[in-house]
């Protein structure tokens, strides 16, 4: 915001110039016509250029100590108005009184201007007695981590002003419970109409924190267990001490696997640490532990990616050949799909074209094949009426093999 400190020079100069002619010219002159208030017209026009000088010269002080102190122009632009807000008022008195119904305009304002006064002043006068309160009781102080629901907000207190509370946010620009040092000014009213959820009200407070770890249905259960139950008491021995509360696990079945949830006590504020060392040595251990195999949607799961990966990495050129693959000689994968998966990504199939071939292994001296890897895009390119499939195909033993395209149309590959 530009401040054009010579323009507002000009003006207080200029102004109070008028102002001291208009009493100088007033007195030489003698014999004008008085106002009731017994001023005259020269005089009334001295009065109100001079308190428009007066606002001109506080705003030109302001913004020079402002600027001394490496404050931003802003500042003195919002204090400015301000003066000249109170001028405005000024000036309205003192026409008032030189017109003789100073009395009328005061009966007014107190009227409908304490009406707008009471109404204005409603909200810092519940901040103010919300600060009481808060100062009073303390459900929260400075330091604590504070959540408020209705308006999507959580942060650590920084300050309990009269009016304000300032606030350290936390998450916001990051997907994730750590504080990211931007202030936040919460109106204390609010405290009258809000939710507040303190999660710290000891300064060394705990809370129940959950890792979720989705594993395929074959994997070995009571292995997958014990890499999670590791991970959390490893990470978490000096809280699980502290609270005598050890991490458990709950589970929940769902289209693609397993979720396991390791549930776990961690402090308030180093809930995303502790988090993201748990994960770390769960993903090192499932790397390690061949019973557990980690679900993903549309590949069925982590080992799964790798056989494909693996098919792909083969040097020579038969394993890298796309086959078109009759459908009706597929045998149907043994793991169960969403319909609505298939029917999503049908649609985009038909959209783009097949953009991953399907991984198959051949039955040993049959024209059968079984599906090692794209169970979701053959269920799609079935629902779209293929008749055959785009097809990487293994033998038994792992490795590709020589095979007759059967006839039939051969649906385009998209690039």
């Amino acid at each position: 915001m530009k401040v054009h400190r010579p323009k507002l020079l000009w003006f207080v100069g200029v102004s109070a110039l008028v102002s001291v002619c208009s009493f100088g010219v007033s007195h030489l002159v003698g014999g004008l016509a008085l106002l009731p208030s017994g001023l005259t017209w020269l005089e009334m026009i001295g009065v109100v250029i001079g308190v428009m000088t007066i606002c001109g010269l506080l705003t030109l002080v302001t913004h020079l100590v402002l600027a001394r102190r490496n404050k931003p122009p802003a500042e003195g632009v919002m204090i400015g108005r301000l003066y000249w807000l109170l001028g405005i008022v000024g000036i309205l008195v003192s026409i008032t009184y030189g017109f003789g119904v100073l009395g009328t305009f005061g009966t007014l304002f107190s009227l409908f201007g304490g009406m707008l006064l009471g109404w204005s002043l409603q909200a810092p006068v519940s901040g103010f007695a919300a600060w009481i309160l808060v100062s009073i009781k303390r459900p929260f102080r400075p330091g604590d981590r504070v959540q408020f629901p209705g308006l999507a907000l959580t942060g650590d207190i920084k300050d309990v002003g009269v009016m304000y509370m300032v606030l350290d946010q936390v998450g916001g620009s990051i997907g994730s419970e750590e504080a990211v040092g931007r202030d936040i000014l919460v109106p204390n009213a609010m405290l009258f109409s809000q939710v507040a959820i303190n999660y710290t009200v000891s300064q060394d407070a705990y809370m129940l924190d959950e890792v979720v770890v989705r594993i395929t249905y074959d994997s070995n259960w009571t292995a997958a267990e014990k890499v999670l139950m590791l991970a959390a008491e490893t990470v978490t021995r000096d809280v699980i001490e502290a609270t005598g509360e050890k991490p458990y696990i709950r589970a929940d079945l769902y289209d693609y696997g397993v979720y396991l949830r390791l549930r776990y006590q961690t402090r308030v504020k180093d809930r995303a640490e502790t988090s993201y060392h748990i994960s770390k040595l769960i993903f090192e251990a499932i790397q390690h532990t061949p019973a557990v195999d980690i679900a993903i949607p549309f590949v069925y799961s982590y080992r799964a990616g790798q056989d494909w990966k693996n098919v792909e990495d083969l040097g020579d050129s038969e394993g890298r050949k796309i086959h078109h693959i009759d459908v009706a000689s597929i045998s149907a994968g043994q793991h169960p799909v969403d319909p609505e998966d298939v029917k999503q990504l049908a649609i985009s199939i038909k959209r783009d074209g097949l953009l991953q071939p399907v991984v198959l292994t051949r039955k040993d001296g049959t024209d059968r094949y079984d599906i090692m890897a794209g169970q979701l895009r053959f269920e799609a390119c079935k629902q779209l009426g293929w008749r055959t499939v785009p097809a990487l195909v293994r033998n038994g033993d792992g490795q590709p093999r020589s095979i007759s395209i059967p006839p039939g149309p051969q649906p385009p590959m998209a690039s």
